[in-house]
């Protein structure tokens, strides 16, 4: 057994001025290191403080790592932004981002989610994706097929859709994206592809319906294994010792690892109660981490922002917590490495007073 580590795991070395941080999306281009961040609100003066009010008329920050620290290099406009994701087809790169809403109050959210492709000098528009309260944009292949999943819905009282409003799969038909697939889950958050033996698998996480893992059919995918519980967030999925572990956060719920017994995922181990968001793996010199990131305890209208966040590892048997920091309304969480060295940025999205306006972090990762 691993005993519990005293040895701190992390340094802070930099923070990074954003604004309702949603996502970190680490990616490399032109041989440089770069990373998006969008961001949901920016904090309204004279207005009392909701975590979900504020300006959502908003930019996407994208820094470029100069081997120190993260830089400003460029901003696109992302109103309301919940997601990025990077991803290269046939020597283009595009960067898919999810918007939630726009505007000050009250707020719009059927809007288009934007995604770019480079051209060779800056990010411009390439394609918009209609939705409704979009959450986050997957990409996956499988053989030389391209696909986008993209999370979308919400269930509250006076959000009325125009747009599509349930969670969706899309293909590369080789010149854009156009519909393959619709789920029948109301309030999207989350994906995560990953293959079994040659079998294509896709993790969908639902905040109201049962969270599910979807099977490659050849043609599309199809109901797999339903998870218990709801308030879905996000999945990560690690291979341990031969074993192929699937790690599930819920913001209500608990924080949980699932294990492949050969013919399905079953509960291996609960790593949490209420508050996961997200999380982030690695793995070197044979250790295995898991960063587990968690958002709010209580509700939208009285949430508790400042919380702790874990690092779990591997101890040959189970995960062992062996390492917490501070978080602030934490949304996400990615490694990078550069120089022989490894780094953790971690973005927060609320104060512990509930405004937009919170420094994300960035650690060096000292295991």
């Amino acid at each position: 057994m691993l005993a519990r580590q005293n040895t701190k795991l992390l340094r802070q070395i930099g923070t990074l001025p954003t604004s309702g941080a949603r996502a970190a999306e680490i990616y490399s281009m032109n041989h440089q290191t770069f990373l998006a961040v969008p961001q949901l609100a920016y904090d309204l003066a004279a207005t009392p403080a909701h975590m979900n009010g504020g300006d959502s008329d908003t930019d996407m920050l994208i820094f470029r790592w100069n081997g120190d620290a993260f830089i400003e290099h460029s901003r696109l406009s992302v109103p309301g932004g919940e997601d990025a994701e990077f991803f290269t087809i046939n020597g283009a790169h595009y960067l898919a981002t999810a918007s939630a809403r726009k505007g000050k109050g009250p707020y719009e959210p059927n809007i288009g989610s934007t995604i770019f492709r480079w051209d060779g000098a800056a990010w411009s528009h390439f394609q918009s994706v209609p939705g409704f309260l979009a959450k986050q944009f997957r990409h996956f292949s499988i053989g030389s097929r391209h696909f986008l999943g993209l999370a979308l819905g919400v269930t509250i009282e006076g959000a009325v859709a125009t747009n599509p409003r349930n969670s969706c799969i899309l293909e590369w038909n080789g010149t854009s994206f156009e519909l393959l697939q619709t789920l029948e889950g109301p309030w999207g958050y989350n994906w995560r592809h990953f293959t079994i033996e040659g079998q294509h698998f896709l993790a969908y996480a639902d905040h109201v319906e049962a969270s599910r893992i979807l099977r490659w059919d050849g043609k599309r995918f199809e109901l797999f294994q339903t998870l218990e519980g709801k308030t879905g967030r996000a999945f990560e999925v690690m291979q341990v010792d031969g074993q192929i572990q699937l790690a599930f956060a819920t913001i209500a719920g608990d924080t949980t690892v699932l294990q492949w017994n050969g013919q399905a995922f079953e509960h291996f181990q609960t790593l949490g109660g209420p508050g996961g968001r997200e999380f982030a793996a690695l793995t070197r010199d044979n250790s295995h981490y898991l960063v587990q990131i968690n958002f709010i305890e209580g509700s939208p209208k009285e949430p508790k922002t400042a919380l702790v966040s874990f690092i779990h590892q591997w101890d040959g048997d189970q995960w062992q917590k062996v390492f917490e920091f501070e978080t602030f309304g934490a949304t996400d969480a990615a490694f990078f490495s550069d120089q022989g060295k490894t780094y953790l940025v971690v973005t927060n999205s609320l104060t512990p007073d509930v405004r937009f306006r919170q420094d994300s972090a960035v650690f060096e990762f000292l295991g």
